[in-house]
């Protein structure tokens, strides 16, 4: 199937490793032309190295920021609209899990969340759609949620609640600016094997005195009829699906791939 990507401008945030990555791969394979951003400048130019390795021509650019410090997130767009006058897609992806009990989180971990999750997406929304503006064709916003925003883990309650909260934004983002060509959704993954959970397992398989390998495979059972974890490979196609025009009449929804490990009917 054509998704008629071919030289589209997509930002990913959170681009350098796990979901982020696997879905700037994906985009390129698919002839768009690819900005991913990161706070970290070395993990940022092996992500481009390992795309290029790949292909050779894939056009790929990279820009260090923090998303959830707004001047950082103004020096990108900028460079962004003086490189490439204008943008077609935005992934708001960056995002990391949490761990804490709601009796003693601190104040400051829930507003650095809160900063991360759904501040940074309603900040580089409000940069990037005038840059769609200037763009013909369909502008397509698409932010990363979670199952958790549906079906929360106990273990951390600030995820689950800033997630749920950018689910509902992207909702009420999806109305607003349809009428303008600009479709919004949400995409909410289940178990993926990302460096978070990697580091997670290493941490309580540990603790726990089993292996991480019997850590994955214990989760998966527990949790998901599909019983594994997803690739991120996997991930990202439905990503980049969700943002081809080949889904024009997909708006304001929260997609779950998650292995069958929703509970309920969404």
């Amino acid at each position: 199937m054509d998704l008629q990507l071919k030289n589209r401008i997509v930002l990913i945030t959170g681009g350098s490793l796990g979901i982020g990555l696997a879905v700037a791969k994906e985009f390129v394979a698919n002839g768009a032309r690819v900005i991913i951003c990161g706070r970290d400048e070395q993990k940022l130019s092996e992500a481009k190295e390992s795309i290029l390795k790949t292909d050779k021509n894939a056009e790929i650019d990279t820009v260090a920021c923090d998303v959830s410090k707004y001047d950082d997130l103004e020096r990108m767009t900028k460079y962004i609209d003086e490189t490439y006058h204008g943008l077609d897609i935005l992934i708001n992806n960056a995002g990391t899990g949490s761990e804490e009990k709601s009796m003693t989180a601190p104040d400051d971990k829930w507003y650095y969340y809160w900063d991360l999750h759904v501040m940074a997406a309603i900040r580089l929304t409000r940069l990037c759609v005038p840059l769609m503006r200037k763009r013909e064709g369909e502008g397509v916003i698409l932010q990363t949620s979670s199952i958790c925003a549906t079906q929360p883990l106990g273990y951390e309650p600030i995820y689950n609640v800033t997630k749920a909260a950018l689910t509902m934004y992207s909702k009420c983002l999806a109305e607003e600016l349809i009428g303008e060509n600009i479709r919004v959704n949400s995409i909410a993954p289940g178990l993926v094997l990302t460096p978070d959970w990697h580091k997670t397992a290493g941490i309580l398989s540990k603790e726990k005195g089993i292996t991480p390998d019997e850590f994955f495979a214990g989760i998966a059972e527990d949790m998901a009829p599909i019983n594994r974890f997803a690739q991120p490979e996997e991930i990202a196609k439905t990503f980049v699906f969700l943002c081809s025009p080949v889904s024009s009449y997909i708006v304001g929804s929260n997609v779950h791939i998650d292995g069958g490990a929703l509970k309920t009917i969404n």
